[in-house]
């Protein structure tokens, strides 16, 4: 099979979108290396450089003009003779010739209907209309959860049976034990606590970070966090300075993945307390770091975290200092934990078998 691929993300993002575009043809090409992947983008860059030196990997340029990516992508996929045409962040393009192409499409989720406040009035309406638009002309829809699948045909209106559910998996330099020495270097570099409690994302209101920031208050808890600011922080960081919490919060930007892999690696709990997610992924880079999760009961939060993590309501500050309490005192069941959410993370989000699962959604509509 030849699979053509919207490559804007694999190429300008260096998280989220991006992380999972190249983490899916990094998997595909690396098991299934006898179908071709073909990543059409305006250009290319040094992200996902290794990738495609796989010989099964290519890239395309699209064709120049403007709005090209919505109304010459889909035709140069067909020029190239593809097979499939997937689209990797809710989008398809609008324009196709006549040639005969199947189309796919992830959709990561639909936050932006679920918390309205969070976006825009414009930006909601293009997600919108792009998603929808994209969902019913799609042959196949991928959501990467089983609430995301869930909101697709509620929400875009679409027969159950056209959606099915692949999940993510995540990057590599978390599935890589780390060597004490790289671990000091780390914690040398960034003069981490010997202990802490370590969140990872960006610094918004859905993300909830400022729950934890007062769980944590009149605790000698150290709490890391990892992630890019945006206006949300300026709260946080105005109750930091008046609680007078400087020292026991500390904040990190710029962390490459395997540095932050090693952050995980060294902290003794790592909490998510999101409002909402379509999948997350920071829970699995917890599982596969052995690092004990406390996340939140909602959403699709607990397909990720399994069984053996410990769930909270997210806006309890009560709840929250409880169970981070409880496995800051309790290294036998911190362990415990740990180690059966990794077994689970191995058995459920290994690359082997998101592999499998894509090409069984391409192979079911290549041959239809």
């Amino acid at each position: 099979m030849k699979i053509a691929y919207d490559a804007k993300r694999f190429f300008n993002n260096t998280s989220g979108l991006g992380n999972y575009s190249r983490d899916l043809v990094r998997m595909l090409s690396e098991f299934f290396p006898e179908n071709k992947y073909m990543l059409l983008a305006k250009r290319e860059n040094e992200r996902g450089k290794t990738i495609l030196e796989n010989p099964s990997v290519s890239f395309s340029p699209i064709s120049k003009g403007n709005m090209a990516r919505q109304f010459k992508m889909g035709k140069d996929a067909q020029n190239l003779d593809a097979d499939i045409f997937h689209g990797l962040s809710g989008e398809l393009p609008l324009k196709w010739n006549k040639k005969t192409i199947k189309k796919i499409v992830t959709i990561h989720d639909l936050i932006f209907v679920h918390y309205p406040k969070f976006y825009s009035f414009f930006d909601r309406k293009i997600h919108f209309w792009k998603f929808k638009k994209a969902a019913h002309s799609a042959d196949k829809i991928i959501a990467i959860s089983e609430q995301t699948k869930k909101d697709v045909i509620e929400m875009l209106k679409v027969p159950a049976e056209k959606v099915v559910v692949v999940y993510q998996g995540c990057h590599a330099a978390f599935k890589t034990e780390k060597s004490q020495e790289e671990l000091n270097t780390v914690k040398s570099k960034y003069n981490l606590p010997e202990r802490f409690v370590l969140n990872v994302g960006t610094i918004e209101e859905r993300k909830n970070l400022f729950t934890v920031i007062k769980a944590l208050q009149n605790t000698d808890i150290p709490l890391v966090v990892v992630g890019r600011k945006t206006k949300y922080a300026d709260q946080i960081l105005s109750f930091i300075k008046k609680e007078k919490l400087e020292a026991q919060v500390q904040f990190l930007e710029g962390v490459s993945m395997e540095e932050l892999a090693c952050i995980y690696q060294m902290a003794d709990i790592f909490v998510y307390p999101s409002l909402f997610e379509g999948f997350g992924i920071p829970v699995i880079e917890a599982h596969f770091s052995k690092t004990a999760v406390i996340t939140s009961n909602l959403s699709c939060l607990p397909e990720a975290g399994g069984k053996d993590a410990v769930y909270v309501n997210p806006l309890n500050v009560k709840d929250v200092k409880a169970k981070i309490s409880f496995l800051w005192d309790n290294e036998s069941e911190r362990q415990r934990r740990a180690e059966k959410s990794y077994e689970f993370a191995q058995l459920k989000f290994n690359d082997k078998l998101i592999a499998q699962n894509l090409i069984r959604v391409y192979e079911q509509i290549y041959s239809t």
